[in-house]
């Protein structure tokens, strides 16, 4: 086993200065990811009263999914900072044998709710 070497002085006072944080990169969905889409809470409602169960009982999507990005009206939200805990999100996912298959998710923000 070698020995570490110890900064010298003359390192430790050359200390870089401190870049800027990288801008970040533009979002594209890759083709596998289905279209998600966020639903108005009255859609929601009616969507829930439709389906005929609690809300408690569907599944959930932590709202930093970046499926969620492929939505415009998800993205406008988020910008001005609306309360998305709740609201259901419609998914499309291509079928061969159905078609195009519907999955609801309910928003929220950790998993432990």
């Amino acid at each position: 086993m070698s020995p570490t070497r110890r900064p010298s002085k003359r390192a430790a006072s050359k200390a870089k200065p401190e870049s800027p944080a990288p801008a970040p990169r533009p979002f594209r969905a890759h083709y596998l990811v289905p279209p998600h889409e966020l639903l108005s809470e009255t859609d929601g409602a009616r969507i829930r009263a439709e389906l005929g169960t609690a809300i408690e009982r569907l599944p959930k999507i932590l709202a930093s999914d970046p499926g969620l990005k492929t939505d415009p009206n998800f993205v406008k939200a988020r910008e001005v900072h609306e309360n998305l805990v709740g609201r259901l999100v419609r998914i499309h996912r291509p079928s061969d044998t159905a078609g195009d298959a519907i999955a609801y998710r309910v928003v929220t923000a950790s998993l432990s709710e």
